[in-house]
């Protein structure tokens, strides 16, 4: 089992969510962050005074599939969540060593 953490724009959730579902991927968190990588943030104006923004909004979704779809699931994401401009995200892949549904105590690739 792999756990996929993808940081995409929050312009893109929608596409990235209807990708994961035509591959019967229907479970992810998605949780609002802000970070900032090679882009530095930008500059905004308001009120007339120049500010510097560190730090940009950004989603981060988490999936967790079973090692088989790993790579199908990183290439949705990559193919939605892509703009061709800078920002535009990251994808992790992690090993997910155990997994166990709280409801039915279900463990392991069924808990998914």
């Amino acid at each position: 089992m792999k756990l996929i953490v993808a940081i995409i724009k929050p312009s893109r959730l929608e596409e990235v969510r209807q990708a994961l579902n035509s591959l019967d991927v229907h479970g992810m968190t998605v949780t609002e962050v802000k970070g900032y990588g090679r882009q530095k943030g930008h500059s905004e104006i308001y009120r007339g005074t120049e500010y510097a923004v560190h730090f940009l909004p950004k989603l981060k979704v988490e999936i967790a599939v079973d090692e088989a779809q790993s790579d199908a699931v990183v290439s949705a994401i990559r193919e939605a969540a892509q703009t061709g401009r800078i920002g535009d995200g990251k994808i992790f892949v992690f090993d997910l060593l155990a997994v166990t549904r709280i409801r039915t105590g279900e463990t392991g690739a069924s808990a998914l």
